[in-house]
Order: C-alpha cells, then sequence, then structure tokens
C-alpha cells in the first residue's frame, strides 16, 4: 500500500514540476486537437467478435485475446442511458470493446423505479433493455 501510494505521488509531483511543462501550451484547444488527430490502435478482435452483445464462445474468444495479447477491457457500471451512450461512443471513437456492467439498482432504474422488483424481476428486465439499448 506505501508503494502505491508513493508512486501515484511522486507522479503527481512530476506533472506540476516546471520541467513537465517548459515549451508545452496545456490549453483546452491544444488538447483537443490531439485528441483529434489519434489513431486507432487497438488489437485485432477475434472474427467471433461482433459489434454487439457478446455471448457464448465469442466472449470466450474475445477474453482469450485479451489475455493472449496483453490488453484489459474496461468495465463501466452503467447506472443510465446516458451512461451507455458514452461507453459505447468511446468504444467506437477507440476501436475496443467495451464491457457494461449493471447493478442491481442499475438495472432497476434503467427499467423503472416504480415497477416491483420482487425476485428482482425489474432489475433483470433493465438490465436486458440496457443492454439492448
Amino acid at each position: 500500500m506505501k508503494l502505491a501510494i508513493a508512486t501515484l505521488l511522486v507522479g503527481s509531483a512530476a506533472a506540476f514540476s516546471p520541467a513537465a511543462s517548459f515549451g508545452v501550451r496545456n490549453s483546452a484547444l491544444n488538447m483537443a486537437e490531439e485528441t483529434a488527430t489519434e489513431t486507432k490502435a487497438f488489437a485485432k478482435l477475434p472474427a467471433s467478435v461482433k459489434p454487439g452483445v457478446v455471448t457464448g464462445a465469442a466472449l470466450v474468444d474475445l477474453l482469450d485475446a485479451a489475455k493472449d495479447q496483453g490488453y484489459a477491457i474496461p468495465g463501466v457500471n452503467i447506472v443510465g442511458t446516458n451512461s451507455i451512450n458514452s461507453c459505447m461512443e468511446a468504444a467506437a471513437k477507440y476501436g475496443g470493446p467495451i464491457m457494461v456492467t449493471f447493478s442491481k439498482g442499475g438495472g432497476q432504474f434503467i427499467a423503472g423505479k416504480s415497477l416491483n422488483n420482487d425476485a428482482d424481476r425489474a432489475s433483470i428486465a433493465g438490465t436486458i433493455a440496457g443492454a439492448k439499448h
């Protein structure tokens, strides 16, 4: 734990040192221009993985490819349709897979908080609706 904190503090201190930003304009416009020129540099996905919800053998292939090629697949907890849209836009922009996850409450929120959630039915219906969104 102490090592992780020390690394975090050293990294943060370096970001504020004059040498780190000497001669570089760090404006929002400059950062936006840099982002716009980035290319999609994501590993090739297995042929079985198609856009949309990935399940079964395609999911196993995707996870195996990530392990073999040494990359992580980000997982984002979804709390509403705006979160789903943001995640899908990021995945499309950078050309990589993303896992969207739903908590019990997130699923129920998408289904409608006024629905009866006996046996988690509303939560389950909401997560399915969110996945199909």
